[in-house]
């Protein structure tokens, strides 16, 4: 039976033990800094074993998973380099920026030792490895990025130990990671942030700002409630892509302020039309590098028991609702209920549930 060594038992790290175990019969040791993460791991059935000797487990092992803040990968894998590690060991990580984590692995590759940079691109609000679900990859992209002397046989291989996720592989260079991820992920979490602060600085001499800034405007700063400690790793690791997108952004917001200033109507309606095209373009189906959230707008009449009968029908479908909220201010919003689930088939079975019973809904796009 394989031997698997997990490190890092969180939300991702969990999740993939729980993807492999649907395809293979494997043996998971866990490792992790936290004793009390470890232990819920092996009691919800994630790891097999716990230990707290990454050498031992590490040089027993026929793949490593690290699943861990971008600044631990590099570190462990400095670490692994001077373990005896089985010649045949396949290591692989889940960080969000590849350039750095390959250079960390370089002493491995050196050595002749299978390293194969990897970025599963889909997570959840939740955090740690009580969160951790076998379908949280699934129709997600899951990047590999090998470097030259990996062979098609040992990228398949790891493929086929990941077959389980039901994402969808694919391979890329470490630098032309970096760049679309800082585009797609990392840039967008820095702006939603400085729209955050910018907008806490304005409520400071306008006190309605905070309940009036719900609906739309937390849908796009949503992003900026996300973990400050894995961002200052992330944008750490990825800091000259992301200052170059920030410097393009800063003549992006220039060009519009032209506009709004010379008062051109003109451009200011093709400069809004061509984001909306670009945008209804986005694939509306699957998962990107920004987790997604599966919303449900319901409307509903506001009288005593309205919210306890949608939610009662729900709960008759045993399906779990993971956020729910009633939206006060409704510009271009539709519905006063929004209801959140853990995947898209649960909002898809509850739609049609309220569809039946009556009740008018819609899922944003």
């Amino acid at each position: 039976m394989k031997k698997i060594l997990l490190v890092g038992l969180g939300l991702i790290g969990g999740s993939i033990a729980l993807a492999i175990r649907k395809k293979h019969e494997v043996q998971i040791i866990g490792y992790d800094l936290n004793d009390a993460e470890g232990a819920l791991a092996l009691q919800l059935g994630i790891i097999d074993s716990y230990t707290k000797s990454l050498h031992t487990a590490a040089e027993s092992a026929d793949y490593i998973f690290l699943a861990t803040p971008i600044s631990a990968i590099c570190e462990i894998l400095q670490e692994l380099s001077t373990f005896q590690l089985q010649k045949h060991v396949v290591i692989s990580d889940t960080g969000s920026t590849k350039q750095e984590i390959l250079q960390a692995a370089d002493p491995l590759l050196e050595k002749g030792i299978c390293f194969i940079g990897g970025h599963p691109m889909a997570g959840s609000h939740k955090t740690g490895v009580a969160a951790a679900r076998a379908h949280l990859f699934e129709n997600a992209f899951y990047i590999f990025t090998p470097t030259e002397q990996i062979t098609d046989f040992q990228l398949s291989d790891l493929q086929n130990l990941l077959s389980g996720t039901a994402a969808h592989f694919q391979i890329m260079p470490a630098d032309e990671h970096d760049r679309l991820t800082g585009m797609i992920s990392h840039f967008p979490h820095v702006i939603a942030a400085g729209i955050v602060r910018q907008t806490e600085r304005f409520s400071q001499s306008h006190p309605f700002t905070q309940r009036l800034a719900a609906g739309g405007f937390k849908d796009i700063t949503r992003i900026a409630s996300s973990s400050p400690e894995i961002w200052l790793d992330v944008i750490r690791s990825n800091r000259a892509n992301v200052i170059s997108l920030l410097e393009e952004w800063s003549e992006e917001m220039l060009s519009i302020k032209r506009l709004i200033e010379k008062n051109d109507a003109a451009g200011i309606y093709a400069y809004f039309d061509e984001a909306r095209i670009f945008r209804d373009r986005l694939p509306q189906k699957g998962s990107g590098a920004i987790p997604s959230f599966y919303d449900l707008f319901v409307d509903i009449v506001d009288r005593p028991g309205a919210i306890a009968h949608v939610t009662g029908l729900i709960e008759s479908l045993n399906i779990s609702i993971t956020n729910i909220r009633i939206i006060e201010e409704r510009e271009d919003i539709f519905g006063i209920l929004r209801i959140s689930f853990q995947n898209e088939a649960d909002r898809e079975i509850v739609q049609d549930v309220l569809t039946k019973a009556r009740y008018e809904s819609q899922i944003p796009s």
